[in-house]
């Protein structure tokens, strides 16, 4: 008998973003995050549990090996002892972005292939038990599980660590301008770079509520000033925490882009960037100025990729196999 089902996630851009864990094995943050999901990105996953001789990987055309595979495998031990079957699992994943640059990958990855389990085997599971799962695949797949923009709530334990939606894809129309400085893979991952603790980490998250207020109130109020303005102030608060444990994620094109988006700013054009952990850079506009950004950030010769916001991780019919 075979247990077989395709998902789609986004990975999400953080505005508010979590650096350090209470917990490493559970994946609990130290501090809440607000992300959103990028609508235009999207990772598709198809699982199938079958009597397969051992479980197999591919990812992207190429079959999986080392720590990827090992952590693919163990979160489908979680969904293997959560229904009580034993059956090896074949899984094909496809991504339209680049992976472990610093978009999230590992996010829309893990909250597809959390879906695609959980529906293969019609274990019926509630929006909130997908987060905690996904979670524990990877920390950010959590806000990747619910629609449009999400929060992540650190919670104390397992349980009550998950993120919930503050709202739909729909409530704010705002653009993602995602500058590829390098699609290479990064040299240190989030995870073991979250590890290098320095007391940076205590000034960090004595701002970040404050960041965290007026980004939710930013989203609601659809104010992308109040929005941009904390998303950027949290994007360099991180940065600098993550500089004093001896993590250089940027690019000598990053800080370049980054200028740009000032001066841009300067000269009465609204956009704010974020980066996440890696080179890349994000800049959040409205619809009205996106064309006149890309045109100015076009002329330094970086591929541009671009979304609106998304939805939430969905089964869908189409099969990869």
């Amino acid at each position: 008998m075979k247990f077989k089902s395709t998902a789609i996630a986004h990975p999400n851009i953080a505005f508010v973003k979590y650096w350090g864990k209470k917990d490493e094995n559970l994946r609990i943050p130290l501090n809440n995050s607000i992300s959103m999901n990028l609508g235009n990105l999207w990772t598709k996953t198809t699982v199938e549990f079958n009597d397969f001789d051992e479980d197999v990987v591919t990812i992207n055309k190429n079959v999986a090996e080392g720590t990827a595979k090992e952590r693919v495998i163990k979160h489908l031990d979680r969904f293997r002892n959560l229904s009580g079957i034993e059956l090896k699992a074949k899984v094909v994943s496809e991504n339209n972005f680049p992976m472990s640059s610093g978009i999230a990958s590992s996010a829309s990855g893990f909250a597809a292939l959390t879906m695609s389990c959980a529906n293969a085997l019609k274990l019926n599971l509630s929006e909130k038990e997908l987060s905690i799962l996904a979670r524990l695949g990877s920390g950010s797949a959590c806000r990747s599980i619910p629609n449009g923009f999400t929060e992540w709530l650190t919670g104390t334990c397992n349980d009550d660590s998950y993120a919930v939606s503050l709202a739909p894809a729909e409530h704010f129309e705002i653009y993602d301008l995602i500058i590829i400085v390098k699609k290479e893979k990064k040299e240190i991952s989030s995870t073991t770079g979250m590890q290098k603790f320095n007391p940076y980490f205590y000034a960090r998250l004595a701002e970040v509520n404050e960041n965290l207020n007026f980004v939710r109130k930013g989203i609601i109020e659809r104010n992308l000033k109040t929005l941009g303005t904390y998303a950027e102030k949290d994007c360099i608060s991180m940065h600098t925490t993550m500089m004093n444990s001896g993590l250089f994620y940027w690019e000598p094109e990053t800080l370049k882009i980054m200028k740009e988006v000032w001066n841009l700013r300067k000269n009465g054009i609204e956009c704010y960037f974020t980066i996440d952990a890696g080179p890349n850079v994000h800049i959040l506009c409205l619809k009205d100025n996106k064309a006149e950004i890309r045109e100015k950030i076009g002329e330094l010769n970086f591929e541009i990729l671009e979304s609106k916001p998304g939805g939430k991780t969905m089964v869908i019919e189409e099969s990869l196999f």
